[in-house]
């Protein structure tokens, strides 16, 4: 595969409108034909996407998801442009797909890295950086170690970085994009609620020994 390079990246953003790693991976599915990587932005959808991504979506629905048994439910706000799309089977498709994204992601707790609070970022990097085996080595070493792991920890908490349950060779994003180049409309993913049965309640442990014996007591 020819190398892809940062100037070719550029050149097909700029062109396309697309992100700079769609237009990466484009290239890297074209082995760096320019032409065939636009075709297969334009096929996925993910140019078009990209170029509606500045209108306000401020329509859309809230979907819910119940898991198989009734212990886990998801509540999801997805928005778009207009009523009409929001009524329509393929957008009410892909809140559904969504909600039952965030269902069988436990880990996740929010919607993209750049929600994450900076004060979860800094308690992520100071338990990597207490890990033990960067124990001696160089600071400047050890902050680039922890960047790499922190970067990667940070995409295992947003829902729009996981791999999508139904095509794990695309991420939830990209799925979204895809979904919105089709409809002609930009689409966000606002906000998710996730219920786990009894969760938060203490139960109480009855030492069943001691019971029988007060029993007799008394």
């Amino acid at each position: 595969m020819n190398k892809i390079s940062a100037q070719l990246v550029k050149e097909l953003r700029d062109k396309t409108g697309a992100g700079m790693m769609d237009c990466k991976k484009a290239l890297a599915e074209t082995d760096g034909d320019a032409v065939k990587a636009t075709e297969w932005l334009r096929q996925k959808g993910i140019a078009t996407a990209e170029k509606k991504a500045g209108r306000t979506a401020a329509e859309g629905a809230i979907g819910s998801y119940i898991h198989t048994g009734a212990r886990v439910g998801v509540l999801i706000e997805v928005n778009c442009e207009t009523d009409f799309v929001a009524r329509g089977e393929v957008f009410q498709e892909l809140l559904r797909n969504v909600a039952m994204q965030v269902a069988a992601c436990p880990s996740v707790d929010y919607v993209s890295t750049e929600e994450i609070p900076e004060e979860v970022i800094n308690h992520e990097k100071a338990i990597e950086m207490g890990r033990d085996d960067l124990e001696g080595k160089p600071s400047q070493m050890k902050e680039k170690i922890v960047e790499g792991r922190i970067g990667k920890r940070l995409k295992e908490l947003a829902l729009l970085d996981q791999p999508f349950i139904k095509d794990s060779s695309i991420t939830v994003a990209e799925m979204v994009k895809q979904i919105a180049g089709k409809i002609g409309e930009n689409i966000q993913v606002r906000r998710f609620t996730r219920y786990t049965l009894g969760e938060g309640i203490e139960v109480k442990k009855t030492d069943f020994a001691s019971e029988v014996a007060v029993m007799k007591v008394t």
